[in-house]
């Protein structure tokens, strides 16, 4: 399945090449609600609450009002899990949260669980170089992406995996890496980094894979 992806930073919609550097900036934010209306889950991420520089909750707000959508990004408390969920989105992501002085904070995973249950969670383990890295992918941990869906699979309902050495960058995701991830983990698997043809699209949609396109949609190499 197909999964557009709206990353919202400094009040736009925004594209990163690997986390870094905005490549694309957009404002005509009514153009790609209609654009993305017609899929059955859009995600969202805000970008400044991801790197704890600011936040872009009325824009979130507006987005799960029209979208159905999981949205990530700075969530990192009970507390704005909940005010997000009470927006409207059907699932939150939760990322650094998970990962505390480098190793991974089950307890958290636990309590996300037992307050909003396992369908509305879905957590990020998004790596570089095969380590899961946080805080707007700032900093690293020694965890392995295959390690966190181990020990935080029995919380959540799905793991979004990010690859950020081809995030961007519309060369294709490794699919190697992909089909370890899916043998590692029975729960729903969301992976994004350089998607950037509908082939590559149905190739992991064939082994229970769904893909978040970014890039590939707003350069329309991928028309939606």
């Amino acid at each position: 399945m197909l999964i557009p992806s709206i990353d919202l930073m400094d009040g736009k919609i925004v594209q990163l090449i690997q986390g870094e550097r905005k490549a694309l900036e957009f404002e005509n934010f009514e153009v790609w609600v209609k654009r993305f209306s017609k899929y059955p889950l859009v995600q969202i991420i805000d970008l400044d609450a991801a790197l704890q520089r600011g936040q872009n909750s009325a824009l979130v707000a507006s987005f799960a009002k029209q979208l159905p959508c999981q949205v990530g990004g700075g969530i990192r408390s009970l507390e704005l899990a909940r005010s997000v969920l009470n927006l409207g989105a059907k699932r939150v992501i939760i990322g650094s949260a998970l990962y505390r002085d480098g190793q991974i904070n089950t307890e958290f995973a636990e309590k996300l669980c037992a307050e909003f249950g396992r369908e509305q969670l879905v957590f990020a383990v998004d790596s570089r170089g095969g380590r899961i890295a946080t805080n707007g992918w700032r900093k690293e941990t020694s965890v392995t992406p295959l390690q966190a869906m181990t020990e935080l699979g029995p919380s959540c309902s799905g793991f979004l995996y990010t690859h950020i050495e081809t995030e961007g960058l519309m060369q294709g995701i490794p699919m190697e890496t992909v089909r370890a991830l899916r043998s590692g983990t029975d729960r729903r698997l969301i992976v994004a980094g350089g998607i950037r043809s509908h082939e590559e699209i149905a190739q992991l949609d064939a082994i229970n894979v769904d893909a978040v396109v970014g890039m590939a949609i707003y350069t329309e190499l991928i028309k939606v």
